[in-house]
């Protein structure tokens, strides 16, 4: 049998079903697309749902793809075997009420048996226990012998998630010999040693699972297979674990390298080297696909793998930054299958480098906390940290809790696990609850679902802003309808369309509909399932009803003005990397009448001189009135142009690429000017950060930044009028202004320290001596904080070594201040803890550093207690 390599057996797997009328589809994101219920792709069929359920059409009833997926399920246990792992790729065949059991089985063996060539003789399938049909397709048409077919129960061989499509499995398993199994006498298919593995799953979709477990003939049956492509390069390569097949070997020989150690000579060392192989390929792969590291959903997945990763890098010895150089050879080995990898190289880079820095200082940061925790063990005699606190290092700090316990054991203290685990649980049922209630499709149920699965809308408004087509259908909130009246909120769908839908950051158009028994206002254009586009709005007079002729027209001043700010997101994106650098990536968008709003990848915040530039550069642009140009092409053209393309988009066959002369070229199925001198001007009203790696602008074209102009001129001449000054002076009048108010606040400070001086009098006769450190409490009329501690000041310095205490009843408030010098502090005064043992009585609460603290309070009449205590707490510190 000839070894082949991963990337020999993905083409040959997809050209094999393509050879069998399968439409080859590339990779979708692991970003899951209008999908609730997952946070990230997990199997070959779940960016292919809505072709499983009939909501949408697939572009062929046969379909093969290799998609990527991440399960983190059992992510503690990377590492620690050689079976476990969170990345994958998994081979698939799909048939959507197409072919069946007879053809999905006879292909399953003809590519394994002929085209990989393995061994008949050490294959062996399963099917569910009642699948008799299954049973005699192996036996009768393939010729397995009946002692070779293993039937198991429900909980192997049958797949289902709660309500919804399910049905019987058929597996293969691969015999890999002796030398893999556990020596059993019974060991079998099914065994749970390495000896049979599974390489190959048919899920034959024929049921239908009402919730409570009573299924029905599906009317169309589907074909779901899945084979797992490392494992599948397990068994042709004959080596002992996916970290031995070619492509992760040379991952794996690389973090070697980098560590200077050898794997399989030492048990400890290996579990990182094996989680670190893993876990760099999910990092580089979710950040490929726009992910970005943060402290929920998916973020969070891509953080905590990349900080595993780092901090196990570190336990093999690596010094500094690392996870970069081994991105680059994921890169390498996989970009051929996946172009995305080699053309977001930098950015991938750029995201990994950002993080893994943070998480080099936020590891120290905990690695200090951690210091102060076991120190106040000690102090209190105890030897086992609390589960909250364990819990705070791994939430805030991403301190692991393995990592806690290693350190904790060189100090013989232990960690309340069970309090851990009952914080992760209380985190993991937040989210649950986050989470919204969904379909088996994981979307949000709506009144479209139930729209006839044929009925589709085709958008015809880059040149048309009216157009005559047929009502097709009607709903309401609740229900399809055949016939709305006035004053009715519904939804109406058509064949042919000009009225835009919400997508891609470009907001949804709005207008009328008319026919010639009503008027519909539309007041929102969406995009629903199964490529229907529903006029959101209500009926203005008359009543609609399907069949009905309708004129559509489209609010034409409303579409001009979102076309002019979604042409200028594209100048600004341009201007943007010219400024700022190649790295800068669109991570979202909202284009809107009034508005826009662009969000992307940047690490810092922008510099007035740099947005000065981007608006200069984008205004050039429009003064050049460049002419606005849109041709369609297939996806690879598009990129052989030089396309910028959005991170997890999904692109068709054919797309539009939008060119603004030689300065811009995106792809984007939006609307836009004919020629940029129509946007008319642009401006950047403001930049700010809204995630970690993540800046946004919002900015205004044509009349919205004329407005803004005007506005700020009105607020000018306001202000000069304020200042009693000319606009061309307001900037100095205001200058010169804060240079007197600054005069009068330091001449009305010095009037409140002598007012203050004076009210106390002579105090010094209540000074109170204690092993030569004077203790000194005064209660102060009416004055504010920042004068109490200016006395407090002149006092220490007369005092010599002492304990200042002062307190005052001010306006209704009290403000109360301990200080002490460090002649005091060296005979133990600490002014923090004067403060806290006596803010009580003055109804307040507050601490401090040992020279100097402060509380505030809302009980005056408690004065001269606290500063009676203040004085027995400072006598009792003094050793």
């Amino acid at each position: 049998m000839q070894k082949y390599g991963v990337n020999e057996l993905r083409k040959m797997f997809l050209e094999f079903m393509e050879s069998k009328g399968h439409l080859r589809l590339n990779s979708f994101s692991l970003v899951p697309h209008n999908d609730n219920s997952l946070l990230l792709i997990n199997s070959g069929m779940a960016p292919l749902k809505p072709y499983f359920t009939g909501q949408e059409v697939p572009p062929r009833k046969r379909v093969t793809t290799c998609q990527k997926c991440i399960r983190t399920g059992d992510i503690e246990n990377v590492g620690k075997t050689a079976r476990h792992g969170t990345f994958f790729e998994m081979l698939g065949n799909f048939s959507f009420g197409d072919y069946f059991k007879h053809e999905a089985i006879a292909w399953t063996w003809e590519f394994l048996t002929e085209v990989v060539g393995l061994d008949p003789d050490r294959l062996y399938p399963s099917i569910y226990e009642d699948d008799d049909e299954a049973f005699d397709i192996w036996n009768k048409e393939i010729g397995i012998k009946p002692e070779r077919i293993f039937r198991f129960g429900k909980a192997d061989n049958f797949w289902e998630h709660g309500a919804g499509p399910c049905g019987p499995c058929s597996e293969v398993y691969y015999d890999r010999g002796e030398k893999y199994g556990c020596g059993k006498s019974d060991c079998t298919v099914g065994c749970d040693c390495d000896r049979y593995m599974e390489v190959w799953n048919n899920v034959f979709t024929q049921f239908d699972n009402d919730g409570h477990n009573n299924y029905t003939e599906l009317e169309q049956k589907n074909i779901d297979t899945g084979m797992g492509l490392e494992r599948l390069a397990v068994v042709v390569q004959d080596v002992d674990s996916i970290f031995d097949v070619d492509t992760i070997k040379a991952l794996r020989d690389k973090v070697c390298e980098l560590a200077n150690v050898t794997y399989l000579t030492d048990p400890v060392k290996d579990v990182s080297i094996r989680l670190i192989t893993d876990h760099i390929r999910s990092v580089t792969f979710m950040t490929s696909d726009g992910i970005v590291p943060s402290n929920e959903g998916r973020g969070y997945v891509l953080r905590r793998l990349l900080r595993r990763a780092a901090r196990h890098g570190r336990l093999l010895g690596i010094k500094g930054k690392f996870l970069s150089e081994l991105a680059n050879t994921v890169i390498e080995v996989s970009k051929d299958a996946y172009p995305e990898l080699g053309e977001k190289k930098e950015y991938i880079f750029n995201k990994i480098d950002k993080e893994e820095d943070s998480f080099n200082k936020t590891i120290d940061t905990g690695l200090a906390i951690l210091k102060d925790y076991i120190a106040e063990l000690k102090e209190k005699g105890e030897s086992v940290l609390s589960g909250d606190n364990a819990f705070k290092l791994y939430d805030t700090y991403g301190f692991p809790l393995d990592l806690t316990k290693e350190i904790l054991e060189e100090e013989a203290i232990s960690v309340d696990e069970d309090r851990f685990a009952e914080c992760m649980n209380i985190q993991r049922e937040t989210a649950r609850k986050a989470r919204k209630v969904t379909t088996y499709m994981g979307a949000d149920a709506t009144i479209y679902e139930q729209l006839d699965v044929a009925l589709t809308t085709l958008f015809v408004g880059y040149d048309n802003l009216t157009y005559e087509s047929e009502i097709k259908a009607i709903t309401t909130d609740k229900e399809i309808v055949d016939t709305i009246s006035e004053g009715t909120q519904a939804s109406i769908i058509v064949e042919k369309t000009p009225f835009y839908a919400t997508m891609g950051g470009q907001t949804g158009d709005a207008g009328i509909i008319k026919t010639s028994n009503g008027t519909f206002v539309v007041q929102d254009t969406i995009k629903v399932v199964g490529g229907k586009v529903a006029h959101v709005g209500y009926v203005e007079s008359g009543e609609l009803n399907v069949g009905d002729m309708a004129s559509l027209i489209v609010d034409s001043d409303r579409r001009a003005l979102i076309c002019k700010n979604h042409s200028a997101t594209h100048l600004l994106q341009k201007a943007l990397k010219l400024v700022l650098g190649e790295h800068v990536e669109q991570a979202g968008s909202l284009v809107e009448p009034g508005r826009l709003r662009f969000d992307f990848s940047h690490d810092q915040a922008m510099t007035s001189d740099e947005i000065r530039r981007v608006e200069e550069i984008v205004n050039k642009e429009i003064e050049a009135d460049i002419s606005v140009n849109t041709d369609i092409m297939t996806l690879e053209e598009a990129k052989k142009t030089g396309a910028m393309a959005l991170f997890g988009e999904k692109y068709g066959e054919s797309v539009r690429v939008v060119s603004m002369g030689d300065f811009s070229k995106e792809l984007c199925g939006g609307t836009h000017v004919k020629h940029t001198g129509l946007i008319s001007t642009f401006k950047i009203v403001s930049e700010s950060g809204v995630a970690a790696g993540t800046r946004r602008i919002e900015a205004l074209t044509g009349a919205g930044a004329f407005e803004y102009y005007r506005n700020i001129e009105q607020e000018l001449i306001a202000a000069a009028k304020a200042a009693k000054t000319d606009m061309s002076s307001v900037a100095g009048r205001i200058e010169q202004l804060l240079a007197e108010i600054k005069s009068l606040n330091a001449e009305n400070k010095k009037l409140k320290d002598k007012m203050a001086k004076d009210s106390v009098g002579d105090v010094m006769s209540n000074v109170t001596t204690c092993e030569g450190i004077n203790i000194l409490p005064v209660n102060v009329p009416d004055t504010d904080m920042n004068s109490l501690r200016t006395l407090g000041d002149e006092m220490k310095s007369k005092l010599g070594d002492s304990v200042v205490i002062l307190a005052s009843d001010f306006s209704g408030k009290v403000n109360l201040i301990a200080m002490a010098t460090d002649g005091a502090i060296a005979k133990g005064v600490h002014a923090g803890n004067i403060i806290k043992a006596v803010a009580g009585y003055v109804g307040g609460g507050g601490g401090g550093r040992p020279n100097m603290a402060q509380a505030g309070g809302k009980n005056p009449e408690g004065i001269e207690e606290a500063l009676s205590k203040a004085v027995s707490e400072a006598v009792n510190q003094i050793k």
